[in-house]
């Protein structure tokens, strides 16, 4: 059976959310809270592993205590951001080392790419996890923050639509479910969201020319993830994630149809307390909370704004 026709079939699955773990093991308080709680998913970090063996018996744990299949989720693109690392995984280029290497020979480098995810999808198929927050859509430009930096596939939007889409396909051909982000953008972004909410002043038509472009090549993949940013030209006030307008736009103009997950709700781009995030998250239009750091106190503040599973999403995750 697919994948995901099997975790819409788990039972135990009722709510639009993606936790942390706390460590290497789940602690009892962190298996009653996950089985009484519902959640459709789970995301890896390196403080979640220390070798193989110990990953997989975490990631079999979660679907014990979940009675089933549930999406895993971890950040694996390669460089700097990698969760599995050396010595118990390879260390996998950058999205820049791709870029440079599109740009002597594309047809090689698309080759390559497509290769390279099949063999990190391989890593991951392995220890039990079935989704890679990857690939970055963002375009670089001169003032891209460094956040974004080297993990980019580039400066122009053909071109990191062509990586992009060989990134999926290498994922997809293993078994890996693809993420892509940051919708609708973080190349402008000059300040990481991580620690402050980023503005960007671009104009509708630059954006559209740009930005949008990636996204909406590759508006068929089955997941993506939201920016923690705000588009002046999209919504004065509010930034991407907690926008109905800038929702409306991802949902309509670039099309993309799928499931579309917030960045992570404790990064300080998003003010609020974790209740009153949850909610503006999914009253905006996003279908997934992500929150990624383990803090039981914060999965409980979430979990008491989260509604229900419905039907339509369900319609939506399987199709």
């Amino acid at each position: 059976m697919p994948l995901l026709k099997k975790i819409s079939q788990n039972k135990k699955i009722t709510k639009p959310v993606i936790y942390g773990i706390s460590g290497t093991v789940l602690t009892d308080a962190e298996k009653y809270f996950f089985s009484k709680n519902g959640a459709l998913g789970f995301i890896i970090f390196a403080r979640n592993i220390t070798d193989k063996t110990q990953l997989k018996n975490l990631t079999n744990s979660l679907r014990e205590v979940m009675g089933g299949e549930v999406l895993i989720l971890v950040d694996q693109e390669g460089g700097r951001v990698a969760r599995l690392k050396p010595p118990h995984w390879k260390a996998y280029p950058t999205g820049q080392h791709f870029a440079d290497l599109y740009r002597a020979n594309s047809e090689l480098a698309k080759e390559v790419l497509f290769k390279n995810f099949a063999e990190i999808a391989r890593d991951l198929v392995e220890v039990g996890i079935n989704v890679d927050c990857a690939p970055v859509l963002d375009i670089l430009t001169e003032k891209t923050h460094q956040v974004i930096g080297d993990r980019a596939y580039g400066r122009e939007a053909n071109q990191v639509s062509e990586l992009g889409r060989k990134v999926c396909e290498g994922l997809l051909s293993e078994g890996v479910f693809p993420v892509i982000k940051h919708i609708p953008g973080h190349g402008r972004g000059t300040s990481d969201s991580h620690l402050e909410l980023p503005i960007v002043d671009a104009s509708l038509e630059e954006l559209r020319a740009t930005d949008f472009v990636p996204f909406k090549n590759l508006r068929d993949q089955k997941f993506a993830m939201t920016a923690h940013i705000r588009y002046s030209a999209i919504d004065k006030n509010n930034c991407a994630t907690i926008s109905k307008t800038a929702i409306d736009l991802i949902r309509n103009e670039i099309g993309f149809k799928n499931i579309l997950m917030s960045d992570d709700v404790s990064m300080k781009a998003l003010a609020g307390s974790f209740a009153e995030k949850t909610k503006l998250i999914l009253d905006a239009g996003c279908d997934l909370v992500l929150h990624c750091n383990g803090e039981m106190k914060e999965m409980e503040e979430i979990n008491s704004a989260l509604p229900n599973l419905g039907d339509e999403f369900w319609e939506r995750f399987v199709k």
